[in-house]
């Protein structure tokens, strides 16, 4: 585990093309099957390396066969606390979830829950540990673990996983991390947003890297989609990635084919416009430009 570790987090100095990898993630994969059919295809035609699964998504036995059938694409648990469904019942984590067993729809009210409220405590670490055990239901090796609109990075959630990591076999989770001045270089739009973002989970990211490195618990350099979300478009990716200075790097995004009548995993069209990018021959020879191997946290690992 150490090793990884320091393999994950190798210094930029000294950086030369043939080391320098990247991982390319797609989120939500369980969500619904047109989310499914993005990832798979952007796997097969495109740069995608790598996908987080939502076990209690409507399609997420779907998303495990197609998984199985796809050895290279590396799958990771997608831990979802916030705008989603519980694996456990609700009688069991009354203070989690609705008499549904629906998680919150806000991320700062969830938050604030979590942080503040004693009860909620052990409820989340069952709900992580049987999230956790329904991935490990799955056959499928745990690549990494994030989670639905970052919430994972809380430090009570952070903590808990950190708990679990040696149960579960947890070897790398994201910790979000990207340039702010970067990213408003190449698009200022959601300005307000971009800006009170940066600031939350740059300390989240301190807070996380401290954690993590006293556990031997690996994370990327570099982490790019959460200032961009929704908008991780081809003309954003060709100006990013000749700009990215790391030698470890996540890139996320949140790929859809909308079908008729299934739910959306944002706003309409902004999927589509995600997957075109990820299928991009331009994207790919800027990747290859730019000295990067496209890998998985699998391999990244040594896994």
């Amino acid at each position: 585990m150490p090793n990884n570790q320091v393999m994950l987090r190798s210094p930029t100095a000294g950086r030369s093309p043939s080391h320098r990898r990247i991982i390319i993630n797609g989120d939500d994969f369980g969500f619904s099957s047109g989310v499914n059919q993005a990832i798979i295809k952007a796997h097969e035609q495109g740069v995608l390396t790598s996908t987080s699964l939502m076990v209690t998504g409507e399609a997420a036995q779907e998303a495990i066969a197609l998984a199985r059938t796809h050895p290279n694409l590396g799958v990771g648990l997608h831990l979802v606390l916030v705008c989603g469904r519980a694996v456990l019942p609700p009688d069991q984590i009354p203070h989690l979830v609705d008499s549904k067993g629906n998680f919150s729809e806000s991320p700062l009210q969830a938050g604030l829950r979590y942080q503040f409220h004693s009860a909620t405590r052990e409820e989340l670490r069952h709900e992580i540990r049987a999230q956790l055990a329904k991935f490990c239901e799955s056959g499928l090796s745990l690549s990494h673990v994030d989670g639905h609109l970052h919430l994972h990075a809380h430090p009570v959630i952070l903590n808990i996983l950190v708990e679990l990591a040696q149960e579960f076999d947890i070897r790398v989770i994201r910790l979000p991390s990207e340039e702010l001045a970067m990213t408003l270089k190449l698009d200022r739009r959601g300005l307000l947003n971009k800006l009170v973002w940066s600031g939350v989970f740059g300390g989240l990211r301190r807070y996380g890297e401290g954690l993590l490195t006293s556990q031997g618990i690996s994370f990327a350099q570099r982490v790019y989609g959460l200032l961009q979300t929704g908008n991780m478009t081809e003309e954003y990716l060709l100006g990013l990635i000749p700009q990215i200075r790391a030698d470890l790097v996540e890139i996320y995004s949140h790929p859809t084919i909308v079908n008729i009548g299934e739910p959306l995993n944002g706003s309409l069209g902004a999927g589509e416009t995600e997957l075109a990018a990820l299928l991009s021959e331009q994207v790919r020879q800027v990747l290859a430009s730019n000295g990067f191997e496209l890998t998985n946290y699998m391999k990244a690992s040594g896994c």
